[in-house]
């Protein structure tokens, strides 16, 4: 078999290959790669394809031995090597114990933000954070619905500037 006749054969299942590629990845860049893989090695080692053979058995067979072997690359690429007596690394993976400290910390400063807010503006802001609607407020405060509005307003802007004065460094947006 000519070169060309080969190239042409090829072309002419390009379009299986890239389904059968696409099948065993899952993913179309990753079967783009696999297909150009495969061609590579095909055009390469032109050479050792018998005529009179299955073209396409032979180019899914590479197509395949390519695929495992790049999963295997990737599965032993995960595979940590735990080097120290007693496997200390690999031991103690689980064992981390989370500490919220931080969350809490920041949680007790917003909440002492929060109070220091005047209680015509907090009063109306919390209930709204507690899940109350506008309106709801509105008629348990015995305001008017824009006041209502406003004071949430007024109160997210004065914890946003609150907030800007204690970090600077830290842009809040103009949405909060």
């Amino acid at each position: 078999m000519s070169q060309l006749e080969f190239y042409n054969r090829f072309h002419q299942m390009s379009s299986v290959l890239n389904a059968f590629a696409y099948n065993l990845t899952k993913n179309t860049e990753e079967s783009k790669d696999l297909f150009q893989e495969t061609a590579f090695r095909a055009m390469t080692n032109i050479d050792k394809f018998r005529p009179d053979t299955n073209l396409k058995a032979w180019l899914f067979t590479i197509m395949k031995n390519i695929f495992i072997n790049n999963y295997r690359k990737k599965s032993k690429a995960n595979t940590i090597i735990d080097d120290t007596e007693n496997l200390y690394y690999i031991n103690t993976g689980g064992a981390a114990i989370n500490n919220e400290a931080e969350s809490n910390m920041i949680l007790d400063e917003l909440s002492g933000l929060i109070d220091s807010l005047d209680d015509s503006i907090k009063v109306p802001f919390m209930m709204h954070y507690q899940g109350f609607k506008y309106q709801e407020i509105a008629d348990q405060l015995d305001l008017p619905l824009g006041t209502v509005k406003s004071r949430i307003f007024f109160a997210r802007k004065e914890l946003k500037d609150k907030l800007g004065n204690r970090y600077s460094d830290i842009h809040f947006s103009a949405e909060a």
